[in-house]
């Protein structure tokens, strides 16, 4: 593991969060679209820029994988973004204090990854049978995504989280503003943003359950999975403020991602013997050829929708 780098990263990534909480978030305000817009556009391009930067020092094929890992991670994160916007409608959180949950939701999201990517890299460095372990999982998400309904709704009051918070953490019964925690009559209690925080992070770790396979799929290179991960974790409020009220378009998303999955998963599988021994491709091929793959894929869905929504509205 290059701990040399990922600590500077991890630095350049504290940084950016500081000046996010402490400097631009000075007065709570509803994110405007004009304002996710710029938001997203400067994520992505910090995210770009960071891909150059890998390209220049750790060469060519570090370069390709870490934008395949990056788009593969913000194409998973819709779902995530969907999931999101029912917890806040769910809770009924105030479109002002959504950006707050959101920051705080990122800083938990890298602690995690960082410690399921590095004991992924571990587990499969010791014991490469786990890749197929992987690989199988992969596939079986795949297809279930593909099956699953369209009417299929997140029971928030079932989630362990909320059922542990309510029993046994005092809370008020209101908001108080962005506060996590307020004291009446001298006690310390949590404020149910506390509770939307945490729902938060209890979906982001279940959806760390597919994601992290998946870019283990393409490359096992620590520093290129968690960089390319975080760095798409970070675009996610962004995101989340840009595509809240359009994400319902892009109907043919789901089976984008399920194919996907399904393809990273045969191709953690069959790796060893059918396309390096067989095919005899090699890293940077299947680099090359996992971004194709994913881009086409993408844009073929994104095509799809746009025509089912004119159709759509002509029939109308």
């Amino acid at each position: 593991m290059d701990l040399l780098g990922l600590g500077g990263f991890l630095v350049f990534v504290a940084v950016l969060i500081g000046i996010d909480l402490w400097l631009f978030q000075r007065s709570q305000h509803e994110i405007t679209l004009r304002q996710a817009a710029v938001m997203t556009v400067f994520w992505v391009s910090l995210a770009l820029a960071f891909n150059v930067f890998v390209f220049i020092t750790r060469g060519r094929t570090a370069g390709i994988e870490f934008f395949t890992g990056w788009l593969l991670e913000q194409s998973l994160s819709v779902d995530n973004l969907f999931v999101f916007l029912v917890v806040f409608t769910f809770f009924g959180v105030d479109p002002k204090y959504r950006r707050r949950v959101l920051t705080w939701g990122i800083i938990g999201a890298i602690i995690l990854r960082f410690i399921f990517i590095a004991l992924g890299v571990e587990i499969i460095s010791r014991f490469h049978i786990v890749i197929y372990l992987f690989g199988a999982f992969l596939l079986y998400t795949g297809i279930k995504l593909a099956r699953a309904g369209d009417d299929d709704e997140m029971d928030i009051e079932s989630n362990p989280v909320v059922r542990f918070a309510k029993r046994f953490v005092p809370m008020t019964n209101e908001y108080h503003q962005e506060k996590f925690f307020v004291k009446q009559n001298g006690k310390r209690l949590a404020t149910p943003l506390l509770l939307v925080l945490l729902v938060i992070e209890s979906t982001d770790v279940l959806f760390a359950v597919d994601s992290i396979p998946a870019i283990l799929g393409i490359t096992r290179d620590t520093f290129v999975v968690f960089t390319s991960n975080i760095m798409a974790i970070l675009g996610l409020r962004a995101m989340y403020f840009l595509l809240a009220g359009i994400m319902d378009k892009f109907y043919y998303l789901k089976y984008a991602l399920s194919v996907i999955l399904s393809f990273i998963g045969l191709k953690m599988l069959t790796e060893d013997w059918l396309l390096e021994d067989i095919l005899h491709l090699h890293k940077e091929q299947l680099s090359i050829f996992t971004l194709i793959f994913i881009l086409v894929v993408l844009g073929a869905a994104i095509l799809l929708s746009i025509r089912r929504n004119k159709q759509a509205r002509h029939h109308e």
